[in-house]
């Protein structure tokens, strides 16, 4: 087997895709999952990998499931921070609970992954870590101050994590992505989503694969010399 890789939110839409495409080039994938046992059982009978259900917000847990993904695959060499959810609303109606369950899962689990991994990773020389921003996180939405800050956050935390883990063979980067034809994207209302896609010089909205594409470029032995970059994925919606 080829080398280890974890994919949090890895069962389903953009995660989906990283997990089937890090298969698919040898790398032995263990894609995490939150809450959604059928579809993640339907999704590890159709493409053969292994899924994990825990919180990655919470950090026992992510400490208790990557060791029993490393007793199970062997040593993570790639991990890629894909979970992520929204709890939308404006400000004065949001809640705490709103704020900070985003926060916890899209920007805290980003640490505790990370945490759980980097020792191993330093002590072989070697890791891939690629975290999943947003261009929300770049350039802000209505309605999205939580969900903007964990993104914003995310680029921060990948620009930091690079200084410390490029003299040990370490890369960490990430992607924003721009809208991407998932379930999270098809929710918006139908006149919002055309009003959204005009605005995308591509003319469309993009396809899990493009982001699964960008990873696999990143996670590559020969990526080496590319660390502390964001690789903006939005198909010319904003250029940043």
């Amino acid at each position: 087997m080829g080398r280890v890789a974890i994919v949090t939110g890895g069962t389903r839409g953009i995660g989906a895709a990283i997990s089937t495409g890090l298969r698919d080039a040898g790398y032995g994938v263990a894609a995490t999952y939150a809450g959604n046992d059928e579809r993640a059982s339907e999704f590890s009978k159709a493409t053969g990998i292994q899924t994990y259900k825990f919180d990655v917000s919470d950090f026992g847990q992510c400490a208790e499931g990557v060791a029993q993904i490393e007793g199970d695959i062997g040593p993570v060499d790639v991990l890629v921070n894909n979970a992520g959810i929204t709890r939308d609303g404006t400000m004065h109606r949001m809640d705490f609970t709103q704020w900070n369950d985003v926060i916890q899962t899209n920007l805290s689990s980003c640490f505790n992954m990370c945490r759980c991994v980097i020792e191993g990773m330093r002590g072989r020389g070697f890791g891939r870590i690629v975290n999943i921003g947003s261009i929300n996180g770049q350039a802000g939405q209505y309605g999205q101050v939580n969900y903007a800050a964990a993104k914003s956050g995310i680029h921060g935390f990948t620009k930091a994590l690079a200084l410390e883990g490029a003299s040990r063979g370490i890369t960490v980067n990430a992607i924003a992505p721009g809208y991407v034809d998932t379930d999270m994207v098809r929710a918006v209302p139908e006149a919002v989503l055309e009003k959204i896609i005009a605005t995308i010089p591509a003319g469309r909205l993009g396809r899990a694969e493009d982001i699964a594409r960008g990873v696999l470029f990143l996670v590559a032995d020969d990526a080496e010399f590319i660390t502390g970059s964001t690789v903006n994925i939005n198909g010319g919606q904003h250029m940043y």
